[in-house]
């Protein structure tokens, strides 16, 4: 190919996109704006994953375990537990950190480690190691973990069927929630 075949070939290819983004033709149209949706999802997935580290960063809270602080229909912004430190409820009250209204991080993560119940999103509260006691006068931790609770529970996630007897792993961790959007998270519920 001469370069002057190159640009008439790259001119009917604009006249061709030109002619299908002014179509007037219902299903093209239709379809124009699937391709558009399609393509700022895709462009919002990569900036989720370039600043987030996670590609599918918002959850909506089906649950009011978290109230007041986070409710149920609010979509929540997740950030991957690999590009920050979680700090627990212990240590965000001796350095003063806080998120949602409290001390610590709330993390997201999938009960027991399973990838078919809904995820858990939860307060660190603290950290045990292996064997240590999960709480004063409780059993011992089967492994190293996150001792979790909702702001709205009374008890700690471990103590019961939230996550019965199992410290939270960390590759258990989906990720940390940065910030939430009430009542906009609704309509996927419905819809689940």
């Amino acid at each position: 190919m001469n370069p002057r075949e190159d640009k008439t070939i790259i001119d009917k290819m604009f006249y061709y996109v030109k002619l299908f983004r002014n179509s007037d033709n219902f299903w093209i149209g239709l379809l124009n704006d699937l391709l558009f949706v399609a393509v700022m999802i895709g462009l919002f997935m990569l900036i989720s994953q370039i600043g987030l580290g996670i590609s599918r960063p918002a959850v909506a809270v089906e649950s009011g375990s978290m109230l007041p602080n986070i409710g149920i229909g609010d979509v929540v912004i997740i950030q991957s537990a690999q590009r920050t430190e979680i700090i627990t409820h212990t240590n965000g009250t001796l350095s003063g950190y806080s998120s949602f209204d409290e001390y610590g991080d709330v993390i997201l993560y999938r009960k027991y480690g399973s990838s078919t119940d809904t995820p858990i999103i939860h307060r660190a509260m603290y950290w045990v190691e292996e064997e240590e006691p999960m709480w004063p006068g409780g059993p011992d931790a089967p492994h190293s973990g996150y001792i979790t609770k909702g702001d709205n529970n009374r008890d700690i996630d471990q103590k019961t069927s939230t996550s019965r007897l199992q410290p939270i792993k960390e590759e258990w961790i989906i990720g940390v929630a940065r910030w939430h959007v009430p009542w906009v998270g609704y309509l996927s519920l419905a819809v689940h």
